[in-house]
């Protein structure tokens, strides 16, 4: 079949995928190869592809396609999450838009409504990622609400609660008042906010002064009427109404006269007594500090330590409820505003103060959250992080880049206990029964749970509808965290065949923002239910931002549609894009001109391969400059090869990339085709010929995990294939010797060309006519005269010991050469010849200039993609290499001038 004139993604991607599809190329099953096994970071069931799941996905397929041409068996198991809170949002929205609340239906009608929505969205995003070509195998996808994956969850829970691990108990949590649930320590995100420091006074109540000192009045706030007060300084007036007592640092000199005094809550009238304790910071504000144990987890232990009582000020949804008395039903930021006015009217205000400080907000819904104390079930870390620190500390485990092992140690080594329980439908229900005269058991099943419940309370007669279910749900993390296991069954079937076959799994590719939701958890877990780590190597993304630095997002403007420039640019031209800016660990700086050059370096292969596949082959000798040349790109072959699999070792992929872009942009399309070549009109012999389209496909192979499309329909084209014959099963250029001297050598032989190509530019002289070439004192390069004459276009090569007086000279290394000007003149002025050579000489110097204050500066070298900084360093040593030639050549025209 003849190969289009241009290359078009549209007419390639959609035929070999479905080949690949059709032909079960991506399927696994345990056999007697290396498993090589990847488990995707589930994506949101009703997401969408964006920027950075187009990095993870397309770091995860280049490792796949990679590892099974390396002989491995690979296993790339796709899923989705449920994303209780995310997915709830959703539902509860689209209820509204018809004018239902979810308090008008029942658990079952919600849930109702929550599937049919999973079942319209779910997937979307993995049939997104089949355009990107990602060789997942597609039979295993799975979700974790799916039945084995809720059955895993539900089992490990009650195992987890039997082992005395999972506890229920009233505590301080993170209060999402838009998603009306708990959250996590690890979901709350912290932003610095321009807000205000209000102080108020506390009046001293039944206050008669007795027994103040003269040295104490001067320290003492009083108002017009000489009445005493304290002054507090918060950041949240709202609270005041859950106020149960002052605290002061029994150190603090400055507030030694209210010791065992008792204050006045301002607005509220609550009489409360004030507390001493060191934890109290004498600096900030005026030393007084207000204790609301409901609403502050600081203060909470303050309560807890002092006996204090907690009065509950906020609904569920952040207004205030009746307990505060004042505000009641008013929204807790309305409250703040009108609080200070009411204060201030009533004289109670002392000033305010403009604050900067540190709030939490809902990673979920982008809402401040408020500490609360709830009822909620628990899962003690203490056990896990013992377990799951020292593999990743002693490199059992590794991470790339090793930097995140640090978070993830200072992580473990202050956990907390995690709060599972959420107060959502969407989600796995927490398995516990609670038994009509209080009390409650934990069963997989509620059959289970009745027999446990008639054991506990002695009542045979008890009935399932005696028991009353937990309402909340378990944090979408608990089936998260189990994913690796879970996707073989590891839970429910112990010890089955799989699980023994692909875990632990190979490579886990993901951002560093879930270190701790994600990744430190599924390693506990593999050390609890396997005695083994999930995976063996972590490979952390960067965050994709724009080429300015700002993170992507929809408000900005600034994230791309990932299937949009997959239609423009082709998938392999966007991966490529992606790839060549996107170090291990480090943020990537995208800019479209990046898949622009991916997308150009798929015509480069393209038309290559077209010249290579138009030349007419006969049955001749083969000349000693193709052989030459064949045996040179042999060892660079190889060499390359050698340094991609040690890039890829080291989780280098980006530089990987750059090192199979190099070796067939500059080395193979500019040198070796040049040198292989058959003139006009002429053909090329066999050997030569073979070995071309040799190398042509191992270059393929190379690039095949970056560029899977135009590399499978490249591949199909050099041979007849049989059907259901891929590049991706082929087998890889593994390490062979290779000649570094002739390397070496070629490299010099490479300078001259370029050095008599400049000449030929500066003169003005046509690159077809044949010039001769002197060698001064050396005859090193004699074995490489047959390519120095084809690829300069050499009528004959002199070694002689001294030039021709009237010969430009040039220099590659310590060898001298020169081009006989008397070859080159004939009636030209010398005169006009040195003031062209000196003015291109001045042009130049300049350049280098430019570019060498680009390359001095710290920011641009830092930022800018890797390509781009390559790039700069390759002009920067051309430039100079053209002006030692420019220079050498004014010498010799300034001799030649005298």
């Amino acid at each position: 079949m003849e190969l289009a004139s241009k290359y078009n993604p549209a007419d390639v991607e959609g035929k070999w995928y479905q080949y690949w599809l059709d032909h079960k190329l991506f399927s696994s099953k345990p056999d007697g190869r290396e498993p090589y096994t990847v488990v995707i970071p589930p994506p949101n069931v009703t997401g969408v592809l964006h920027m950075g799941h187009m990095l993870n996905n397309t770091i995860q397929d280049i490792l796949v396609r990679r590892a099974r041409m390396m002989g491995k068996n690979a296993c790339w198991v796709p899923g989705t999450d449920h994303a209780s809170i995310a997915t709830e949002a959703k539902v509860v929205n689209r209820l509204a838009q018809q004018g239902i609340k979810k308090t008008d239906l029942t658990r079952e009608e919600f849930l109702k409504h929550a599937w049919a929505w999973t079942e319209e969205h779910g997937g979307i995003i993995l049939k997104q990622l089949r355009k990107l070509g990602a060789s997942c195998d597609w039979d295993r996808t799975a979700f974790t609400m799916d039945e084995a994956r809720s059955k895993s969850v539900i089992k490990v829970f009650v195992d987890l609660y039997n082992k005395g691990l999972i506890y229920r108990g009233v505590r301080m949590v993170n209060w999402d008042p838009k998603a009306l649930t708990a959250l996590s320590d690890e979901e709350v995100i912290y932003k610095e906010e321009h807000s205000k420091l209000y102080y108020l006074r506390y009046y001293v109540a039944d206050d008669d002064m007795s027994g103040e000192t003269g040295a104490e009045s001067e320290i003492v706030h009083r108002d017009a009427q000489g009445r005493r007060y304290a002054v507090v300084a918060t950041t949240r007036p709202e609270t005041i109404m859950g106020d149960t007592a002052m605290c002061i640092n029994p150190a603090d000199p400055k507030n030694q006269w209210l010791k065992g005094k008792k204050v006045i809550v301002p607005l509220v009238g609550r009489v409360i007594p004030v507390i001493e304790d060191s934890y109290v910071d004498i600096e900030f504000g005026t030393g007084c500090l207000k204790v609301t144990p409901a609403h502050d987890v600081n203060d909470y232990m303050l309560g807890e330590k002092y006996n204090l009582p907690s009065i509950d000020i906020f609904n569920d949804n952040g207004t205030l409820s009746e307990a505060a008395g004042l505000y009641v039903g008013m929204d807790r930021f309305d409250v703040r505003a009108q609080i200070e006015k009411d204060l201030d009217a009533a004289g109670l205000l002392e000033k305010v103060e403009a604050y900067t400080n540190k709030v939490g907000f809902s990673e979920r819904t982008n809402v401040a959250i408020e500490p609360k104390l709830s009822m909620q079930w628990f899962l003690k870390m203490q056990h896990f992080a013992d377990m799951a620190l020292p593999p990743v500390m002693n490199d059992e485990l590794k991470f790339y880049p090793a930097k995140y092992k640090n978070t993830y140690r200072n992580w473990l080594e202050n956990i907390k206990d995690w709060c599972i329980s959420r107060q959502l439908w969407w989600g796995h229900r927490i398995p516990a029964y609670y038994l009509p005269k209080g009390g409650f058991v934990v069963a997989e099943t509620p059959e289970q749970a009745l027999e446990l419940a008639k054991e506990k309370t002695g009542d045979a007669n008890l009935k399932m509808e005696d028991l009353r279910q937990e309402d909340d749900c378990l944090d979408t993390w608990f089936s998260s965290w189990l994913w690796p296991i879970s996707l073989f069954d590891g839970i429910n079937n112990p010890g089955n065949e799989e699980i023994k076959y692909y875990y632990p799994t190979a490579d886990l590719v993901t951002g560093p923002d879930i270190i701790f939701f994600w990744v430190a958890r599924m390693i506990m877990a593999g050390y609890e239910y396997m005695g083994d780590m999930p995976f063996r190597n972590v490979y952390f993304t960067g965050i994709v931002r724009d080429k300015i630095g700002r993170k992507m997002s929809k408000s900005l403007g600034n994230s791309p549609d990932p299937l949009e420039l997959i239609e423009q640019f082709g998938a392999d031209g966007v991966r490529m894009g992606m790839m060549l800016a996107a170090p291990a660990g480090n943020d990537i700086l995208f800019d479209e001109a990046l898949c622009e050059q991916g997308r150009n370096f798929n015509n480069k292969i393209w038309n290559a391969f077209r010249l290579v596949k138009g030349w007419q082959v006969a049955d001749i000798e083969q000349p000693e400059y193709a052989k030459l040349a064949t045996e040179w790109f042999d060892s660079m072959l190889a060499k390359t090869a050698e340094e991609v699999n040690d890039l890829f070792g080291k989780y280098r992929l980006s530089e990987a990339l750059m090192a199979v872009y190099k070796l067939f942009w500059d080395e193979f399309s500019s040198w070796y085709l040049e040198m292989v070549k058959p003139a006009y009109g002429q053909p090329i012999d066999k050997v030569t010929y073979e070995k071309t389209l040799a190398f042509f496909e191992t270059l393929l192979k190379l690039l095949h995990p970056f560029m899977p499309f135009i590399t499978e329909e490249l591949w199909q084209h050099i041979y007849d294939r049989q059907p259901g014959e891929s590049i991706m099963t082929q087998t890889l250029v593994k390490d062979m010797p290779y000649n570094e001297a002739l390397i070496a050598q070629f490299e010099a032989v490479k300078e001259v060309v370029i050095n008599i190509r400049a000449i030929r530019q500066q003169k003005g002289i046509s690159a077809k006519e044949l010039l001769p070439l002197q060698i001064i004192n050396n005859n090193s390069y004699s074995s490489f005269y047959p390519v120095l004459k084809y690829l300069g276009v050499i009528s004959e090569i002199s070694e002689v010991t001294h030039k021709s007086g009237d010969a430009i000279p040039f220099m590659v290394h310590t060898i001298e050469f020169a081009i006989p000007l008397d070859s080159l003149f004939g009636s030209i002025s010398i005169n006009d010849e040195i003031k062209k050579v000196e003015s291109e000489l001045q042009h130049k110097r300049n350049l280098l200039v430019g570019i060498q204050k680009k390359l001095s500066n710290e920011k641009f070298v830092n930022n800018a993609p890797a390509n781009v900084v390559a790039i700069e360093r390759k002009k920067e040593i051309d430039t100079i290499n053209i002006i030692k030639s420019l220079e050498e050549s004014l010498t010799s025209l300034r001799k030649y001038s005298k």
